[in-house]
């Protein structure tokens, strides 16, 4: 039987605007310092992502960006909140390592609980809530044995997905969230980002997904934000939307072209906030 769309429910996310995006580094296959980057026009294009969300109804917040982090616009990356409760990053590379304490300095001044890693993770990068289960994502950024302390501090089953294509480097470039219904949660990911052991678990515990392509995957279009009914996805990834459709949900394609020369799409611009 084919899953279909469940129906929307209002998100509340946490965004930063990008004022001091450029590519001044290279950290993953995106990144070229060599490319011109156009910081107003990404800040263009983020606006536009806030305001796709804040057009369906949910709530945006921001956190201030820093002089010095021009990937602090890529928020999904600066921690995992469930239930409330907030696992900090802890970033791979040395240029992002700030934006950790960031974050859960946001989060803290406002009351939320939050947990000061102690393994090197990368946030919703890399941790997606699927129903009941947490999916890990592992093998570039985020330790294993951060899967153990995320399973832990938020007592759900944590799902260890081995990712081995260096350009999906993130859990959230190779595989995305539609439905985080515990009765029926549904994904979309991208086969070949994953090892074959990896694959074999995807196809047991979400038999009906949806399958992107490698044009679908090279345009990160799977880095995609879902309220249960809308799906916010890069114009590029036309075989995805065209998929999503059939399934019942709703394809808004939103172009972050320029903040893909970091490296991120929607999703990595979207932290979600689940009280």
């Amino acid at each position: 039987m084919t899953a279909h769309a469940p129906g929307a429910t209002p998100r509340h996310y946490l965004m930063c605007e990008p004022t001091h995006y450029t590519v001044s580094y290279e950290i993953n296959p995106w990144m070229d310092r060599t490319r011109a980057t156009d910081t107003a026009l990404a800040v263009r294009q983020w606006r536009t992502l806030r305001d796709t969300y804040l057009d369906l109804g949910h709530t945006v917040d921001t956190i201030d960006p820093i002089p010095g982090l021009p990937d602090m616009v890529y928020a999904a990356n600066g921690a995992t909140m469930v239930g409330g409760v907030v696992y900090s990053a802890r970033f791979r590379y040395a240029e992002r390592q700030a934006e950790g304490p960031a974050y859960q300095k946001w989060f803290a001044d406002r009351g939320y609980v939050t947990h000061t890693a102690a393994a090197t993770n990368e946030g919703e990068g890399d941790m997606l809530v699927a129903g009941d289960l947490l999916l890990a994502g592992t093998g570039f950024r985020t330790e294993r044995t951060a899967h153990a302390e995320a399973q832990e501090l938020f007592g759900r089953p944590v799902i260890s997905l081995e990712l081995v294509d260096a350009r999906y480097y993130h859990l959230d470039t190779a595989l995305a969230v539609l439905s985080s219904d515990p009765r029926d949660p549904q994904i979309a990911y991208y086969p070949p980002a994953f090892s074959p052991g990896t694959r074999a678990v995807l196809e047991q515990l979400f038999p009906d997904a949806v399958l992107a392509t490698d044009d679908d995957a090279a345009a990160l279009g799977l880095n995609a934000v879902s309220d249960g009914l809308h799906v916010v996805v890069a114009p590029g990834a036309t075989h995805l939307a065209g998929a999503l459709r059939e399934r019942g949900y709703t394809p808004l394609p939103v172009d972050t072209s320029e903040l893909l020369k970091g490296g991120g799409g929607a999703k990595c611009c979207t932290l979600e906030i689940r009280e």
